[in-house]
């Protein structure tokens, strides 16, 4: 039985001598692990699909509840992450977040289109490409993150304030003893990211930070990618 699926490849490995292993987000199957053999052979037709990043039309064939990739025409490489260390760790995260809360026969297509969105923006050197990112895998997975109003006392917080893991709410700091402390600047980051204002180079590392820390605190895996890209942020 033929299938055909638009699909990112999250992850790769070796397989046997010449074959690898890939694991694929499509929008209506979620997470599928497919066999591409024969791709590790010099000049092998279908070696551009067994690479992260790549998205692209796949025909899967399935026998005994294995999928087999027969044929797929790219759609995009973001051959771009490549070349700059940055960019790559950027959108290794992307993978990686979309690895951790997308699951087999789980509808993904919102995570799907936010994930190649976020690659594009990111070869483009959109600032706010990954944390916007990282937020909308965080509202898929059941955990959004509001930047709006305090919960507490319906105002807008400003100055010192906090930020509550168990409700993804910024808080105005007199208001509530819960959570940990966050800037103004992250408060503002994160708001950019949703849609609202602007935000500063700081604020987007410290909301990176905190959005890290808090998708860790509720899918309960860490992003192994984002320390190294925050620190390559810095030089």
């Amino acid at each position: 039985m033929e299938s055909k699926a638009d699909a990112l490849v999250l992850r790769a490995a070796d397989y046997g001598e010449y074959d690898k292993m890939v694991t694929l987000l499509t929008a209506e199957r979620g997470k599928i692990g497919a066999a591409l053999k024969g791709v590790r052979r010099s000049g092998a037709k279908l070696r551009f699909a067994a690479q992260p990043f790549c998205f692209a039309e796949f025909v899967l064939a399935s026998r005994g509840g294995r999928s087999t990739v027969t044929s797929a025409a790219l759609h995009d490489g973001f051959y771009a992450l490549r070349e700059d260390m940055a960019k790559y760790y950027a959108g290794a995260i992307v993978l990686s977040a979309c690895d951790k809360v997308a699951l087999e026969e789980m509808p993904s297509g919102a995570l799907l289109v936010a994930a190649v969105t976020a690659l594009g923006s990111i070869a483009q050197e959109d600032p706010l490409a990954l944390l916007r990112f990282l937020l909308s895998a965080l509202a898929f997975a059941g955990y959004p993150v509001s930047a709006g109003e305090c919960p507490v006392c319906g105002k807008i917080p400003s100055g010192r304030m906090r930020f509550d893991f168990s409700g993804g709410t910024f808080l105005c700091e007199g208001c509530s003893e819960e959570g940990v402390p966050a800037s103004e600047s992250t408060y503002l980051a994160v708001r950019a990211a949703l849609g609202g204002g602007a935000a500063t180079p700081d604020g987007i590392v410290r909301a990176l930070r905190l959005t890290g820390a808090y998708f860790s605190y509720q899918i309960g895996s860490e992003l192994p990618e984002l320390p190294e890209y925050l620190r390559l942020l810095r030089e």
